[in-house]
């Protein structure tokens, strides 16, 4: 995953090619030209790092843990049956001649087999010189094991006076919590995922793939390789990523981006597999399928957010690094004293081991990432796809909500109100016709809304040649031998090309978003699309400003059109005809004055202000730049969810500190009451006592992260 400062970095050496793809607002309708987003390199080296979690690393320490656990299950029964609990046998126990050399021979095997991804990961923790969980549990089985082992050398070899007792019945019982514990863990986060994993279902089983000679032929979909052309009938799924090389369609993308309508597709265009096709044949060339396809992408995202480190993760790290010394120093001050007053090595050491098993943080180990796998969970659920953890403790400061217009406010779906000429040499309907030859190839809702008023009015659409974007004005290019351009009125403005103002004041004040042709130097006619504000966007502002959260709006539209809407929303703060580079400076200039900025856009030409902002949220999944861009994703694209994330946000914060003390405030009782400070009065803790604590606090710490909710 790439850090917020390398994806800045990455994105402004690059930002004349932030502006491309869609025009945004009508005011900066830039490149046009096809979308060729670089696919995400998915860095699985860091989810083998053991210091995105402070448990253990999943996947290279901890094995099978089902297996783990159920042999060792196997193990300790035994040894549970033969082995007296702090010397006191119970009463379904037994003893018979040899079954102590049974219990030596299955606690050995049991600590160096159902111990060993505590003491891998102990190995990793004191290589980075940072004791933390796997240290300490390490520690207690390493203290319990040994001391075992010398007390059966005592007893059978030395035949001590005094009896010393073994700690084979704790150390089988103290591992076996902690596998089951960590084998929940597990299960926890790997269900959260199950959310997303359910997207893979999206895809058909099989595609109709063409072969060099045009045959078709129904394969299944895990043969299908990038660069073949696959065929995609009228309502069928579309199977895998691609780019369309034949044919018209329109496309549903809901399944896969939350959008209900339909997505005008041509050739050119990219489609994402488990998209459904809509009226037209279409024939794909594949460009991504398997681990490099969208849906692989994005269920990787959220597999990266469960293993990402939050700040309050590092806390808690922190927290078992201080109660490693903590206890070690306890541990070993209890030795020496009750060695001092009592004179007797075994009760010293057993209070020592006793310090040691008690200071195991098992729950603290359980209490960022349970919250974690809980509140990933319910944002896949509910269209928010968690890209970063760090965006859920940032959430509970931020101070401002800037806003994209088109896609994040208002539908951004445009239909045309009005087209005019005010050349003679040319028709209304012809000068539509070359904005709609310039458009041809692009996917933005003010393209798909030319085009279908061509179509509405049964017009051909003529061939246009070098066909190229004009950065953050417009678009350029020939049609029937005429250098022409659409472009917006900051356009027409800088070259001093007169236009009459009072009608495009009058249309912008409407709502509309007004492009202008040029032909020649000369202003030939105008095309004024509107669009509609969502129906959720007044909820989710009032809801904002409950928060005491400012709502900012930052568009590239006339300065008409966003007060528009800005005052239909209840936005006081209003920023138009902005180019990208714009949006990232005014992100900057409100942190500069120490607020902290959510940035909320389509992941396009708001990639820079994504990246520049505290938390970075795309609306629609759809894009390569979100992905790259942005900590969050609202897969429906429904503003409401801002506020939803928020909350989630806020609730997901106030449970990793409640888990933090579940997990870690109950050593501040247990561990003197395991070094007997209270033993005059006798109360002393034993191991015994101490596993039953610790396991109590793993159930609260877990059933705790269960009643997460994001309302």
């Amino acid at each position: 995953m790439l850090s917020k400062e390398s994806a800045s970095k990455k994105k402004m050496d690059h930002t004349a090619a932030m502006d491309n793809s869609k025009h945004k607002d009508m005011e900066m309708p830039m490149d046009h030209s096809n979308k060729m987003g670089k696919k995400m390199e998915m860095d699985h080296m860091a989810a083998m790092d053991h210091s995105n979690h402070g448990t253990m690393d999943h996947s290279a320490h901890m094995g099978n843990l089902k297996v783990e656990f159920l042999v060792s299950l196997g193990l300790s029964v035994p040894i549970l049956l033969f082995s007296p609990m702090m010397g006191n046998k119970l009463f379904f126990q037994i003893s018979f001649p040899g079954s102590g050399w049974i219990v030596l021979i299955l606690a050995s095997i049991l600590f160096f087999y159902g111990g060993r991804p505590f003491l891998r990961g102990a190995k990793m923790e004191l290589e980075q010189k940072s004791p933390a969980m796997m240290t300490l549990i390490s520690l207690g089985i390493s203290v319990a094991y040994i001391y075992s082992v010398y007390a059966f050398v005592m007893n059978n070899f030395f035949m001590s006076p005094t009896h010393v007792m073994d700690f084979f019945w704790e150390l089988a019982t103290l591992i076996l919590i902690m596998l089951l514990g960590h084998w929940i863990e597990m299960n926890a986060i790997s269900q959260a995922g199950n959310a997303l994993q359910k997207m893979a279902e999206l895809l058909p089983n099989s595609a109709v793939l063409i072969d060099a000679a045009g045959q078709t032929k129904e394969v299944s979909l895990k043969e299908v390789q990038i660069g073949e052309k696959v065929l995609v009938r009228a309502g069928e799924k579309i199977p895998t990523d691609g780019q369309i090389i034949l044919g018209t369609t329109s496309v549903n993308e809901a399944m896969v981006t939350g959008e209900s309508k339909e997505v005008l597709k041509v050739v050119n265009d990219k489609v994402i597999g488990g998209s459904v096709n809509g009226s037209g044949t279409i024939t794909v060339k594949v460009t991504g399928t398997g681990e490099s396809g969208y849906l692989s992408q994005v269920m990787e995202l959220v597999s990266q957010a469960q293993r990402d480190k939050s700040r309050v993760e590092s806390l808690s790290d922190k927290v078992a690094k201080w109660l490693f010394y903590i206890a070690l120093t306890v541990g070993i001050t209890a030795f020496i004293v009750w060695l001092w007053l009592t004179g007797d090595l075994n009760v010293a050491l057993e209070r020592m081991v006793t310090v040691l098993i008690i200071a195991c943080p098992h729950a603290l180990g359980l209490a960022i990432p349970l919250v974690t796998a809980r509140s990933t969970s319910l944002g896949a659920k509910n269209g928010l796809l968690l890209k970063s953890s760090t965006a859920l403790e940032v959430a509970k400061k931020v101070d401002v909500v800037m806003m994209d217009k088109t896609g994040t406010l208002t539908e951004g779906n445009f239909a045309v109100r009005s087209y005019l000429s005010f050349d003679p040499d040319h028709s209304k309907e012809e000068l539509l016709q070359y904005m709609g030859a310039l458009e041809k190839n692009s996917n933005h809702p003010l393209a798909a809304g030319v085009l279908k008023k061509i179509k509405d009015l049964s017009l051909e659409v003529p061939q246009a040649y070098d066909v190229h974007n004009l950065p953050g004005v417009g678009i350029e290019g020939t049609v029937a031998g005429e250098n022409i351009q659409m472009v917006s009125v900051n356009f027409l403005s800088k070259n001093e090309i007169t236009y009459d103002e009072d009608l495009f004041k009058r249309l912008s004040e409407e709502g509309n978003s007004v492009s202008f042709l040029i032909i020649a130097g000369k202003n030939a006619g105008l095309v004024a699309q509107g669009d509609q504000i969502k129906p959720e966007a007044k909820g989710m502002i009032n809801r904002l400003k409950e928060k005491n959260i400012r709502p900012v709006m930052l568009t590239g539209d006339n300065q008409q059109v966003a007060s528009l809407v800005a005052h239909q929303l209840g936005i006081e703060d209003v920023h138009a005809e902005l180019l990208p580079a714009d949006k990232e400076k005014l992100v900057k200039e409100y942190q500069t004055q120490g607020q902290v900025v959510m940035m909320v856009g389509d992941g396009v030409n708001d990639a820079p202000s994504l990246v520049r902002a505290d938390i970075g949220m795309a609306i629609g999944a759809g894009t390569d730049v979100a992905i790259d861009s942005a900590d969050v994703i609202l897969v429906k694209s429904d503003p409401s969810d801002i506020s939803h994330f928020l909350t989630l946000a806020k609730n997901t914060s106030k449970k990793m500190v409640q888990n933090l003390w579940w997990g870690a405030g109950y050593n501040i009782i247990a561990i003197p009451l395991a070094a007997g400070i209270l033993a005059n009065w006798g109360l002393i803790l034993s191991p015994a006592i101490g596993a039953i604590l610790m396991s109590l606090s793993t159930v609260i710490v877990a059933v705790n992260a269960i009643q997460l909710k994001i309302d």
